[in-house]
């Protein structure tokens, strides 16, 4: 029997206290995202799914799923979901990817998608720097490894190029551009499996911002 192609899903939630003016409305597209991965691994039953996600703040960093079956994910509400305080998302990426890649680096058979969401620009991390991100970027991103950067309110393709990462996608706050950008982060996800099923590169643009 041919060995599952293994894909490891990661999504790193700006928790920030910037992200209250949307809150239902990331809630409704993370619950979006939530049935769309698997959706996806539904669909592609020769690839094996696994999520992992966090959210983060200047409280902490939350992690709620580590390498799970994407059958344990499961929407969220604003009980779980209370943005506050500063955004240390440099210490989110470090933390999240090193802890994900210590069970990847362990397989020769996977891909990585790494799906970072914020409405706001690094400005509270302790223990990584922009040089240190960019680094690990730059490692994975020879290992079958893919970035992504969703953003708001800042200039997103100019911040996330200087920490490596070649895939962006811009909102804004309002319910019409959220809900074209997580349609969007559909058709993408369906995409990158379809790729993976037919042996192509998934090192091409992932995301983009005129679909």
């Amino acid at each position: 029997m041919k060995t599952k192609q293994h894909v490891y899903n990661l999504i790193i939630l700006d928790e920030s206290g910037s992200i209250n003016s949307i809150k239902n409305t990331i809630i409704s597209g993370f619950n979006e995202v939530v049935q769309t991965v698997k959706g996806v691994a539904a669909q592609f039953p020769e690839q094996a799914h696994f999520i992992s996600w966090v959210s983060f703040n200047g409280l902490g960093i939350k992690t709620h799923l580590a390498c799970a079956s994407v059958d344990k994910l499961e929407e969220i509400d604003g009980n779980q979901y209370r943005p506050s305080s500063s955004t240390p998302l440099f210490d989110a990426m470090g933390e999240a990817i090193t802890t994900l890649r210590q069970t990847t680096d362990t397989l020769p058979n996977c891909n990585v998608l790494v799906t970072i969401l914020t409405d706001g620009m690094e400005n509270a991390s302790k223990e990584y720097n922009k040089a240190a991100i960019k680094a690990l970027v730059d490692e994975l991103s020879e290992k079958n490894w893919t970035f992504t950067y969703i953003g708001a309110d800042h200039d997103i393709e100019s911040f996330a190029e200087s920490i490596s990462i070649k895939n962006t996608m811009r909102f804004e706050k309002n319910a019409a551009s959220m809900r074209k950008m997580f349609d969007n982060e559909k058709r993408s996800r369906l995409a990158y499996s379809r790729k993976i099923r037919e042996g192509r590169s998934t090192k091409d643009n992932f995301y983009s911002n005129d679909e």
